[in-house]
């Protein structure tokens, strides 16, 4: 079980790991930092946090391949993760969104901007954590275990695929903007094409099978969720 106020921040310029830090101790936070990802995961086996800070470029072990590490041993709900990076291309952000981020700020950032996506990420992991099952026609959403079933048949899913299903069926009969799936689903402001979501709508539907009808597309809008 992580420890929901306790957040680990890996990061080697040493000026922005201090301020780090400094902040989080400043609003009450636990907090350890790490120069590498190697010293990060090895504290993590022995004390899991409810979030970390994870900054992409590093020496040795690069962010992405700690996150994926992470999400092996981790469901998304146990522990958030926040990327930092200076890289702001497209593809940067989609490899670490894709690889179970569930935030991600690029530097340079203000302290005020990360303790605010820290305090959205856990309002949303203790959400998550004390949710029940939601479910909408034949397709049943467990929040608590994380699984899905469509037709009585359970359905594997990514971490993003469940998330990006339970935001829908939250707001089934609702279209939903693609903009809107960008900020809530993935967790940052979007700018740009929609190829994320549309990728992982269409898996999504092949996934549920003969439910994945239930998931439409809105010309001009985005998708939304029909009971049949």
């Amino acid at each position: 079980m992580a420890h929901k106020h306790l957040i680990y921040s890996v990061e080697d310029d040493d000026s922005i790991r201090e301020m780090i830090a400094y902040a989080l101790r400043d609003e009450d936070y636990e907090t350890k930092s790490f120069v590498t990802a190697e010293e990060m995961l090895a504290e993590t086996d022995k004390v899991a946090p409810g979030l970390i800070i994870l900054d992409v470029m590093l020496p040795k072990m690069n962010g992405v391949e700690a996150l994926k590490i992470l999400r092996s041993k981790y469901k998304s709900a146990d522990i958030k993760v926040i990327m930092l990076t200076a890289k702001t291309s497209e593809a940067n952000k989609v490899e670490g969104l894709d690889a179970g981020a569930d935030d991600y700020i690029t530097k340079p950032f203000s302290v005020l901007e990360l303790l605010a996506r820290i305090r959205a990420n856990l309002r949303k992991k203790s959400a998550g954590l004390d949710g029940g099952d939601i479910k909408i026609g034949d397709i049943l959403l467990n929040q608590g275990g994380r699984t899905a079933a469509a037709g009585g048949k359970e359905v594997k899913l990514t971490e993003k695929e469940f998330e990006l299903l339970k935001y829908l069926m939250l707001n089934a009969g609702t279209a939903v903007e693609r903009d809107s799936l960008l900020k809530d689903v993935w967790g940052y402001e979007y700018f740009g094409g929609s190829r994320t979501v549309d990728n992982h709508i269409k898996n999504l539907r092949e996934k549920l099978g003969a439910s994945g009808g239930m998931i439409e597309s809105v010309r001009g809008a985005g998708y939304i969720m029909k009971e049949r």
